[in-house]
């Protein structure tokens, strides 16, 4: 990895600010250097761009934020780079809520909504391209040839259908600003101190809690980039069971891996840690140090989802036998959760009650439970009543999906786990039986296995779809689909 250009002497960085040279540069570049460097290049000016696929949409969704705040002041931040150790900083990836309003991922960069009259002029304020007159494109870490090419203001204002304007500019204009003023908290400590004596805290989480809620209902291009990251999140797990021989032969990491090589392919990321839990770690919820072994006649959970382009991921769990087949007692097991995903995916219609797929899940679950001896004499109905069943069922049945894994997740109760669901929502099922690897109250022969199955779900108009169903989930389908290939 390469090293950014230095002053000439440590003492000029300990004991002294950088002296600049009559060219502007750093101790080093010679004034010929300087010159050389200004010269000679290409113009690289792209024209007549055409708007992002997401770009009606983003408009949509600034319209319905400017009429819930009219006359006020929005600033929504796609945050900053995070340092990782040292020089390095982990891979940027932008704030939710200014990528749905903006369709824009890169970082610094910050929507301002600027109330007038009875609405608001949306304005983007980016990075601009890298100078070449003050040799920032060569000599700056974040410079376009250190990480490559930004795209000008004017290019990113035909790419995203918005003004932009440059964000080196705005901190000093919201320090002058006048009127009321909401911010997104949390991305950019720089907006955050030009606003420290405009804003409050409760305003600025009823915004939060807007955009929250917004996303509940998922829009058409929406639905299609799940829907993309649902079918590629399917292929990476046919790529991990093609090669569980060698991810015996390693660990669990190696299974890792391949379903990220799928996601970097296909997409921008994983949408969230892997869970490769083979064995007992199956038991941990969220099992992601993924370092430990592989073994025949095991079950691997294998928790993933791919994060298209556009940032919406998938979340999809399967739990597969390792060896290929599940053994009697593996199999009891995952029909019983499969039984239970059944009823909870029967239970996602629109006016459906939001608990009402967790409840129906839980029940199945109760059933199994009482059914095999686990509860002595008590009834299904106590166990519910009680919740005893959670014990081995742990962790509610599902959640909101999209732009993040957990989706919405500050939106109010009343909005989400108490409200109704509506078509366009898109939601995980997912339930689940753990028995801890040293949990006395159940048979030996149980302790050590996990299985939790899970599919992503689009409330419609007269049901629901699963975005998902192109894996298999039933036990025989299971062992067929890996058969076949583990022949190919």
């Amino acid at each position: 990895m390469a090293e950014e250009l230095t002053p000439e002497t440590p003492s000029e960085t300990e004991e002294q600010p950088i002296k600049q040279r009559k060219n502007g540069l750093y101790p080093g570049v010679s004034d010929e250097l300087a010159a050389n460097m200004q010269s000679g290049w290409a113009d690289t000016e792209l024209h007549d761009l055409q708007p992002i696929a997401q770009a009606e949409h983003t408009a949509r969704r600034r319209a319905a934020l400017s009429a819930r705040f009219p006359g006020e002041r929005l600033v929504i931040p796609a945050g900053n780079l995070k340092t990782r150790s040292n020089d390095t900083e982990y891979s940027f990836r932008a704030s939710t809520e200014y990528v749905y309003l903006t369709g824009d991922q890169t970082q610094d960069g910050v929507l301002v909504l600027e109330p007038k009259g009875d609405t608001h002029e949306a304005t983007i304020y980016l990075l601009p391209r890298s100078d070449r007159e003050n040799g920032e494109f060569w000599l700056d870490g974040q410079g376009e040839l250190w990480v490559g090419r930004r795209h000008s203001l004017s290019e990113a204002g035909q790419l995203l259908g918005l003004p932009a304007q440059d964000v080196r500019e705005l901190p000093a204009q919201l320090k002058e600003a006048t009127g009321p003023v909401r911010n997104v908290r949390g991305h950019d400590a720089a907006i955050e101190a030009a606003l420290t004596d405009k804003v409050t805290a409760e305003r600025d989480e009823e915004l939060r809690t807007y955009l929250s809620e917004a996303r509940l209902v998922k829009d058409e291009f929406e639905i299609a980039e799940l829907q993309k990251a649902c079918d590629s999140t399917a292929r990476g797990f046919e790529d991990v069971v093609k090669v569980l021989d060698k991810a015996e032969a390693t660990s669990e990491r190696y299974i890792e891996g391949t379903f990220f090589l799928r996601a970097r392919v296909e997409g921008n990321d994983v949408g969230y840690g892997s869970i490769c839990a083979a064995g007992p770690h199956a038991t941990t919820l969220h099992w992601v140090r993924n370092d430990g072994a592989v073994r025949s006649g095991d079950l691997l959970l294998l928790d993933a989802g791919v994060e298209t382009n556009e940032l919406y991921t998938a979340d999809v769990t399967r739990t597969l036998p390792i060896n290929g087949r599940f053994t009697e007692l593996q199999r009891k097991i995952y029909d019983a959760v499969y039984e239970a995903q059944e009823a909870g995916i029967a239970a996602v219609k629109p006016g459906a009650k939001y608990r009402d797929f967790h409840d129906a899940a839980q029940r199945v679950l109760a059933e199994k439970l009482v059914e095999w001896g686990l509860f002595g004499d008590l009834d299904v109905e106590k166990v519910l009543e009680l919740g005893l069943q959670r014990r081995w069922t742990l962790h509610g049945t599902g959640h909101m999906l999209g732009l993040d894994v957990h989706d919405c997740a500050v939106a109010r109760t009343e909005t989400y786990v108490e409200a109704t669901l509506e078509a366009g929502m898109v939601l995980t099922v997912e339930p689940g039986l753990y028995f801890q690897a040293d949990d006395l109250t159940v048979p030996e022969e149980y302790r050590g296995i996990g299985v939790r199955i899970e599919d992503d779900i689009l409330v419609t108009e007269d049901g629901n779809r699963n975005l998902s169903a192109g894996l298999p989930r039933r036990a025989d389908e299971v062992e067929s689909w890996m058969a076949g290939l583990k022949q190919a």
